[in-house]
């Protein structure tokens, strides 16, 4: 089936689209109203949202490899993206009608939001190498990641106008308000997805029951054929560890700041404005790195200078070194990402993408339990943000140091040896 121009554009849309929930609730809106405002203090608030963080990676840790292998075998990941959005739109609207003194049920309500956000970035991924090939998917994946970000870069300006100047304070709707802004954001700029990009592998029909247990027979053959598919296993393993430590600084970044240097919400969203703009030039800058001298050597300087922002911004004592740290982070984090998806679509046969995202995100997931847990029990034990983001830089290293054992051309070229018997595998 060829490749429209369209689809592209439509796939990359999607990220334009998902990017206002990551955005305005995980990272510089929603998490600090709720450790400020709606938590009982902001000791206590930390501690509740990474446990959330945790509790929504531990859910989209067990389901979305047996999910995506289903999805696979289907012919329907198209089908499951669209449920996923829908279930993260309808209870990120919910959240708006949380107030001060219900901690517990934001909770609730932002962990439902959180796994089918998670779970729809799996079959989202999933479709990058149906949209382009192996001498382009660096740039094409960057590209999806810089509409993301600037996605993100712009809701989060309407956030902040929303917050500081065209909405009325009383009972914190300034604020609240954006959460609907999220949601229609999502919605909107989701459609072009969900409506013209069309789903390539075979569609089989079968029960549901079925369905489960070939899901989990193909999750089982993978296994069984490591060996086969070890190098996309060592990425996995060291993306693990390295994205662990990202997740931990993009969801703890504000509350880190207002901690520390006593910034307002205000300078936290301006703030993150400039992190957006750094991420997307970063993410379309290095696409063309990707291609041109591979994903793995990307991700390695990602690593190294994502290390030297976080010790800068550690060492920061005042708000212009922390600026500095977080412009540095901004530019690394988008083609870390964008080259960890494309270097693992690259050394995955095609009929075996969303099971290998969906492994993907079980080990991102089940390994960013470890890092807000580290986090929120510094912080809860000593009281000490600058001690608890001191313990996530570690995570960069050792991931680094795990990426050295990937081989990237083996990897690719037995994937393409693969290509044709995959079924059986």
């Amino acid at each position: 089936m060829k490749i429209e121009r369209r689809e592209v554009v439509s796939w990359c849309l999607y990220d334009f689209s998902s990017s206002a929930f990551n955005t305005l609730i995980i990272t510089f809106i929603f998490n600090f109203f709720f450790v400020n405002v709606i938590a009982d203090d902001p000791r206590s608030g930390t501690v509740m949202w990474g446990t959330a963080l945790n509790i929504s990676a531990v859910v989209v840790a067990l389901s979305m490899p047996v999910l995506g292998a289903i999805a696979d075998f289907s012919g329907r990941k198209k089908w499951f993206l669209v449920v996923a959005a829908l279930q993260a739109i309808l209870f990120t609207t919910l959240l708006f009608f949380v107030g001060p003194g219900q901690a517990t049920m934001a909770i609730v309500l932002f962990v439902l939001a959180n796994i089918g956000f998670e779970s729809a970035n799996v079959f989202y991924y999933a479709f990058l190498p149906e949209l382009t090939d192996n001498e382009n998917i660096g740039r094409v994946s960057g590209a999806g990641f810089f509409a993301g970000y600037m996605g993100g870069l712009l809701s989060l300006g309407l956030g902040l106008m929303m917050v500081r100047a065209w909405l009325p304070t009383d009972n914190h709707l300034n604020v609240r308000a954006t959460i609907l802004l999220v949601a229609a954001w999502f919605l909107v700029f989701s459609l072009p997805m969900f409506l013209l990009v069309r789903e390539r592998a075979p569609r089989r029909d079968a029960r549901i029951g079925e369905y489960a247990r070939e899901g989990f027979r193909r999750i089982g053959r993978t296994i069984g054929h490591l060996g086969t598919f070890r190098e996309p296993a060592k990425l996995i393993v060291a993306r693990m560890i390295y994205n662990d430590g990202l997740v931990t600084v993009i969801a703890m970044a504000s509350i880190y700041a207002g901690a520390v240097l006593g910034m307002e919400l205000e300078q936290v969203l301006a703030m993150g404005v400039a992190l957006n703009v750094a991420a997307g030039i970063g993410a379309f800058a290095f696409g063309y790195v990707d291609d041109r001298i591979g994903g793995k050597k990307t991700i390695m300087i990602t690593l190294i200078l994502l290390i030297i922002a976080g010790v800068i911004g550690i060492r920061a004592d005042s708000v212009s070194g922390f600026w500095v740290a977080a412009t540095l982070i901004g530019l690394m984090m988008g083609p870390n990402q964008s080259a960890s998806r494309s270097l693992l679509a690259r050394m995955v046969p095609d009929q075996k993408q969303a099971e290998f995202f969906g492994l993907f995100a079980f080990s991102g997931k089940l390994s960013s339990l470890l890092g807000p847990l580290v986090y929120a029990s510094v912080v809860g034990a000593t009281g000490d943000h600058k001690l608890a983001m001191s313990s996530i830089i570690a995570f960069f290293a050792i991931g680094l140091v795990a990426l050295l054992f990937v081989r990237e051309r083996e990897g690719i070229a037995t994937a393409e040896r693969l290509q044709q018997r995959v079924e059986v595998l």
